[in-house]
């Protein structure tokens, strides 16, 4: 098997994209599209997303310390390629994009309606990494759908069609291949 040898990269892919919320108090909400978001902790729960200092969001993340992680679904594609080429300076982006402000009790921060599931976040720590800067947030509550919950209360996030990342190009999540654990699974009698 031949390879090639490349310089240092970021090819850690498929990821997941998300559509970060983020306001100031008494101005408009904005809304920025990250490829780089990840869990980092589950007790407490936690997770990180990077931005670079340039982006309208990371002075509003600086001063408030909270934002919202909105997941992004296939009909929600087109709205998170556009959150990410347009800025919040020149853009109302949930007016633009004719999304719905949702405000819980977990903050100020509004969510994304149209989004299957929210994720609230307290910025704990920041990490000043270079081209950007890594947020490392506890996740202060979660919303999800009701659609996504069948009669007994289990939650579905399968049947949400969620958006992954690769070098530059949006995928449907595809077919289920196992689940976790199924590999030393003992075979039933």
């Amino acid at each position: 098997m031949a390879k090639q040898s490349w310089k240092a990269g970021n090819m850690l892919y498929p990821v997941p994209v998300v559509m970060v919320s983020c306001k100031r108090l008494g101005e408009r909400a904005n809304i920025v599209t990250l490829a780089w978001a990840g869990t980092i902790c589950s007790d407490p729960a936690m997770l990180s997303i990077s931005v670079r200092p340039e982006r309208y969001s990371h002075a509003i993340i600086e001063e408030t310390g909270e934002f919202v992680v909105n997941l992004v679904t296939e009909s929600l594609t087109e709205s998170c390629d556009w959150c990410g080429v347009r800025s919040g300076k020149d853009y109302d982006k949930f007016k633009e994009r004719g999304l719905t402000e949702y405000v819980t009790e977990y903050g100020d921060v509004p969510a994304i309606a149209e989004s299957p599931v929210n994720l609230y976040c307290k910025v704990r720590k920041v990490e000043r990494l270079g081209s950007h800067d890594m947020y490392i947030a506890e996740i202060t509550g979660v919303t999800v759908d009701d659609s996504l919950l069948d009669e007994s209360g289990r939650f579905h996030l399968d049947e949400a069609g969620l958006v992954a990342y690769s070098h530059g190009v949006y995928y449907s999540l595809g077919d289920k291949l196992g689940t976790f654990g199924y590999s030393v699974k003992k075979p039933a009698k």
